[in-house]
């Protein structure tokens, strides 16, 4: 098979020529760009990251591709209804880093509950960044509500951790695991009542029609005084707009986001404003880069899942996935 991956890093080349032999590969560490289609007419399998968009356009220009096997959990970068009715078999990597999102969200948590970053910005102004011990004062997390929506296997590693630290944990999830939720010592509550009685909100479901933007106005308006929102999920969960305003007044005490509306395009400013895009996405990105000067918001890369032990178990499963394809045993598969 003739397959090309893209937005790999340097170590991957040569692990995947180990463990893919008598296949051509295409290495590239870009992002899959219109300028590269021509390059995918004769290809049989191509494999993105999460930025890479497999869209009608590109499979058009690539009328022999038989697989698309992705890098990542989410699929959302992947036209699926337009890999079935040319009948592309989508593979994914569903668990490679439960664990690690966990610690890197558990991670915001404890430094927006003890003000980790107001701390550490007033010792490296010195005497200019005074502020009393009043305005450093965080929270302890024992005794406190944390509240999930969506409990997946990220969600599940979240909760074990809260359990530890002696936090009650309320969850909204539609399809409640109840075995889990006993075992776990945590319960499954209407969703507003998640929004009104969690001290900590932290998102771990997909993006999809019913979940996008799924926090608001109306949502945040519900939560608590004080609250902190913790997003190690999708962007697109969350109304950066009424994010902002929610911290603003004061009605959030803080954010921890790896994740937001138009990250891709956040840029300086100039560069920002020359370009052309939907207006929708323009407007959250302005947003976005407004989080980024606040000393109550932690905001990371979309850099929760990388961990050197988790990015090797993505290029092992995604080697995997591909030997089983070449054998018709397809694996890991995704439909609609």
């Amino acid at each position: 098979m003739k397959i090309a991956f893209f937005e790999l890093e340097g170590w991957e080349g040569p692990a995947l020529r180990k463990n893919l032999p008598g296949h051509e590969l295409l290495l590239y560490e870009e992002v899959l760009a219109p300028s590269r289609f021509s390059e995918l007419a004769d290809c049989d399998a191509v494999s993105p990251f999460v930025y890479s968009k497999i869209d009608a356009a590109l499979l058009s220009a690539a009328p022999r591709l038989r697989l698309v096997a992705t890098r990542s959990t989410g699929f959302d970068h992947i036209d699926l209804k337009a890999c079935e009715e040319r009948g592309i078999t989508v593979c994914n990597v569903p668990e490679y880093g439960s664990q690690t999102v966990a610690e890197h969200c558990f991670a915001m948590i404890l430094v927006l509950s003890r003000k980790i970053v107001q701390a550490y910005s007033c010792m490296r102004a010195g005497s200019a960044g005074h502020r009393s011990a009043q305005e450093l004062r965080g929270f302890d997390l024992r005794g406190k509500t944390l509240g999930l929506i969506g409990a997946g296997n990220i969600g599940l590693h979240v909760i074990k951790m809260a359990r530890s630290f002696g936090m009650k944990v309320l969850v909204f999830d539609p399809v409640p695991r109840g075995t889990l939720a006993d075992l776990l010592d945590f319960e499954y509550v209407p969703l507003d009542r998640v929004l009104s009685e969690s001290d900590i909100l932290s998102l771990h479901c997909p993006a999809t029609r019913e979940t996008r933007k799924i926090i608001n106005r109306e949502s945040l308006a519900k939560m608590k005084r004080g609250a902190i929102l913790i997003n190690t999920a999708r962007g697109e969960l969350v109304d950066t707009a009424a994010l902002l305003e929610a911290l603003q007044s004061g009605h959030l005490s803080g954010a921890g986001l790896d994740v937001f509306e138009g990250e891709a395009l956040v840029r300086e400013e100039a560069q920002l404003l020359s370009s052309v895009y939907d207006r929708d996405q323009l407007e959250a990105a302005i947003h976005a880069h407004k989080l980024l000067k606040r000393d109550d918001v932690i905001v990371t890369p979309h850099n929760a899942f990388n961990s050197r032990e988790a990015v090797e178990r993505i290029l092992h499963t995604t080697i995997a996935n591909i030997a089983a394809f070449v054998e018709g045993k397809a694996r890991n598969t995704i439909r609609r």
